[in-house]
């Protein structure tokens, strides 16, 4: 454990002035309260604090914080109680450790309604002081430093939230050492063997190649000093889950894989900067759709430099990072670097955020009178998405996370737009509404009067802005039409377990769920804002759904007036559990597809022919074909096997056809009779599983735009 004079020595190396006694008092303090508790380890459970407050003392925080650190467990695990804390150490350390207690009783990783106000109220109280997160994140960082002492079962559960929860936070306040490093440490508890043989490929490519690094560091700093530039240039290999994740993105193998090794420029001013990057550019090809200026567009934790990828030495690719000094410490620090000292003095850097600015940027959208769901789901989006920048027609940048689809694009630029979106054009040319926007394109959004959002709409857009818009427009426009569809819903859905979705159920329902009675809970239900098993769920928590009937092909869509008709789309072969849209035919009654389907780009123009629909929450018949391309070895028995596979998982197979044959494997395509889209992923999961299985996937073929089945009902 780290002693409290070696704690105080490494905080006076950046702040002398740092008061030695309170920082002594929270350290004897944090320790007695801790007395005869131990970590998994065996080790003095202080230890644990201590760390933490070294790893903030690393990153040059003020008194606050590291006092903070030191007493961040106290007030949930010991007897001492915020009044205690205030009187000995200030109300500012009292109120930060109460917020580390506060975020770690909250549930991140939970969509739960009930958690929504909790999360409102916390990122609220953020706004104040953001120190609370960064306390919290090197918690989290010595907790996986030293996770191999926890049982495995708990490891698991930490390292997936570390990499869901934690990892992107870190990342998001601009603390990228951060979220490397709590990316890795989870990836050797997720992915053990694949992080091991990723290592043992790098220990090969160094003896066979030397030191890469190196070779490439002295090239760049002869070619800036050629050019007269002032600057330091520091290599590394990429960290092994970024080079997994890379290789899963790319489906290629290492041997194929580039860009795995990350360079940055140090230089003396932001011109320097731009010189280092026409002296880097003039020496190696640079490589393009690579280039990032986040000088000019900086990101919104203040992030500021130049990237750049180049082909290096034997045509290897190199990533290559320009900034200045400045830049480099709010890089290293992100928000945090509004609280860093040297010499005793905070440090004025220009281009560190203001917490406040950044947090309130956040919620300055969403007013007091907002869905808490609403608002949960949009912070949660907008805290853990990458952004990507883009251009209006007249050249204005626009700011959206990555993923965004032109009609968050619309909706960014104003509401009354994003309601009129009929089409949208990208670099001028005509693209589907879910097309995902792309770094540096033009998007232009075409309106017509009289246009009204569509539920499906909700399905495409990504930004809490957008959907919050979108629902609110649906309800105004729609709501006589989404009760109707809620009350149908509900209706079949209580029949499900036996009960009748009475007007006194659904006001229960209301009550339970903090809606305003049972209209506005029948229109959610019928805008898919709230789902049946909810609603029942809210009336009968206990009630344990029983063995019903399976669902006739001639009821499992709902949505349809009594006298249409549906069929499946060939293109696409929609399963029941998957959302879909519907598409009407005159004189063929509906077609059904897929969400996602490509094909329905071809009526972005026809708004009136869509319709919202619902596969019934019943258990369906296998009777549902769906195309599998599978590729297996060519071998005694294969077939068989996989024949024999698809059976025990009381799948038929009603067609195979053989696509391609090769001395080592055969690719076939199977059709295969399934109920719902659970049946599909066990039935994909048990192929993946036999060894002779090389891939397996669902074949979806926008070239069959037929239908997959007679008309139903």
């Amino acid at each position: 454990m780290i002693s409290v004079d070696d704690l105080v020595a490494l905080i006076r190396t950046y702040n002398p002035k740092s008061d030695e006694a309170l920082i002594r008092a929270a350290y004897d303090y944090g320790r007695d309260m801790h007395e005869g508790q131990f970590r998994h380890s065996g080790e003095p459970y202080f230890s644990h604090p201590v760390a933490v407050a070294a790893i903030l003392a690393e990153q040059r925080l003020d008194d606050a914080s590291i006092i903070t650190a030191l007493l961040h467990d106290t007030i949930e695990d010991t007897r001492a109680s915020y009044a205690e804390v205030a009187s000995r150490f200030g109300a500012e350390v009292a109120d930060l450790v109460d917020g580390v207690t506060k975020l770690t009783n909250l549930q991140l990783s939970s969509s739960e309604t009930k958690q929504a106000e909790n999360f409102r109220k916390l990122f609220m109280a953020m706004s104040k002081d953001l120190r609370v997160i960064l306390v919290k994140l090197a918690d989290r960082l010595h907790n996986m430093r030293t996770i191999k002492a926890m049982r495995l079962e708990k490891q698991a559960q930490k390292a997936r939230e570390t990499m869901d929860i934690f990892a992107p936070l870190a990342g998001r306040m601009g603390m990228q050492w951060m979220r490397e490093e709590l990316e890795d440490l989870a990836f050797r508890v997720l992915n053990p063997d694949a992080r091991a043989s990723i290592i043992r490929r790098f220990i090969t490519l160094q003896k066979e190649t030397g030191d890469v690094v190196e070779h490439i560091t002295g090239d760049m700093l002869h070619e800036l000093d050629k050019a007269g530039i002032q600057a330091d240039v520091f290599g590394r290999a990429k960290k092994p889950y970024s080079i997994w994740r890379k290789m899963q993105e790319k489906e290629m193998g290492f041997s194929r894989l580039s860009d795995i090794y990350g360079f940055r420029i140090i230089t003396r001013s932001e011109a320097d900067c731009y010189a280092a990057l026409g002296a880097i550019h003039q020496r190696w090809r640079a490589v393009p759709g690579r280039f990032k200026d986040y000088i000019s567009q900086p990101k919104s934790n203040g992030y500021r430099s130049i990237h750049t990828t180049v082909s290096g030495r034997d045509g290897k690719r190199v990533e290559v990072q320009i900034r200045t000094q400045a830049m480099h410490d709010v890089a290293e620090s992100g928000v945090a670097a509004h609280w860093s000292y040297r010499d005793g003095v905070r440090v004025e850097n220009p281009f560190a955020v203001d917490p406040a600015k950044w947090i309130s940027g956040l919620t300055e959208q969403f007013d007091a009178e907002e869905d808490h769901e609403d608002f949960l789901e949009a912070v949660k989006l907008e805290m853990y998405a990458d952004k990507v920048f883009c251009f209006t027609p007249k050249g204005d940048v626009v700011k959206l996370p990555r993923g965004a689809t032109p009609i968050d694009f619309a909706y960014a630029i104003h509401t009354r737009i994003g309601n009129a979106t009929v089409g949208a054009k990208v670099d001028t040319m005509r693209v589907p509404l879910w097309t995902r926007i792309k770094n540096g394109q033009s998007v232009e959004i075409i309106t017509a009067g009289g246009q009204t959002p569509q539920a499906t709409w909700l399905d495409i857009a990504t930004t809490g802005k957008a959907r919050s818009a979108i629902r609110r427009a649906l309800r105004e426009l729609d709501r006589d039409r989404y009760i109707k569809l809620g009350r149908e819903l509900a209706r079949s859905a209580f029949e499900h377990v036996g009960k009748k979705a009475t007007d006194k159920a659904l006001d229960s329902a209301a009550t339970t769920l903090r809606v305003k009675g049972r209209d506005e809970v029948l229109a959610r239900l019928g805008s898919a804002e709230l789902t049946a098993r909810q609603v029942v769920h809210a009336v009968y928590p206990d009630l344990a759904p029983k063995d019903a009937e399976e669902v006739g092909r001639d009821r499992a869509v709902i949505g349809l007036s009594a006298d249409q008709s549906f069929e499946r789309a060939r293109c696409c072969q929609p399963l029941p559990g998957e959302r879909i849209v519907g598409i009407t035919y005159r004189g063929r009654g509906v077609v059904v597809h897929a969400i996602d389907c490509e094909t329905l780009s071809a009526y972005d123009d026809q708004p009136e022919r869509w319709l919202d629909l619902h596969w019934h929450a019943g258990k369906h018949p296998a009777a549902y074909d769906v195309t599998l391309d599978i590729t297996i070895g060519n071998d005694a028995g294969v077939l068989g096997r996989i024949c024999t596979l698809i059976g025990e998982q009381k799948a038929n197979i009603s067609d195979l056809t053989f696509v391609d044959r090769k001395p080592d494997f055969f690719r076939l395509l199977v059709d295969v009779e399934l109920r719902d889209a659970e049946h599909l992923h066990g039935v994909i999961s048990v192929l993946n599983a036999e060894s002779d299985v090389a891939e397996v996937e669902r074949r979806r073929d926008p070239q069959r735009a037929g239908v997959s089945s007679a008309p139903e009902r």
